[in-house]
């Protein structure tokens, strides 16, 4: 990774369609709580458009260990323990690197 660049994690849900509001509002207060880390320039919650039950994270970490720091904030896990039961399939996520704006744009 190059020496300024952010870890930015697209994180994709599939989630059962009679958990559909739970995994919202669980999700949108695990990304409120996330925006609080001084590690997280960004913690964006989507949903798809055609498709209610997919979801997409789009977390920006200003480092690599912010992100494995997330991990162990108790919101976090809060989140994951909530939200695994209402998942359709496993979670997964996909790494980038920011091109631009740089870091300082975010």
């Amino acid at each position: 990774m190059e020496t300024n660049a952010m870890l930015i994690v697209h994180v994709h849900v599939h989630v059962l369609p009679e958990y559909v509001s739970q995994f919202k509002a669980a999700t949108c207060e695990n990304a409120r709580h996330s925006l609080a880390e001084p590690g997280i320039a960004r913690f964006d919650v989507v949903q798809q458009q055609d498709e209610p039950t997919r979801f997409v994270l789009v977390e920006a970490y200003r480092t690599a260990e912010a992100a494995d720091a997330h991990k162990e904030t108790a919101h976090y896990q809060a989140w994951r323990d909530a939200v695994g039961p209402m998942m359709a399939e496993p979670r997964s996520s996909v790494r980038y690197v920011n091109i631009f704006p740089g870091p300082e744009g975010w």
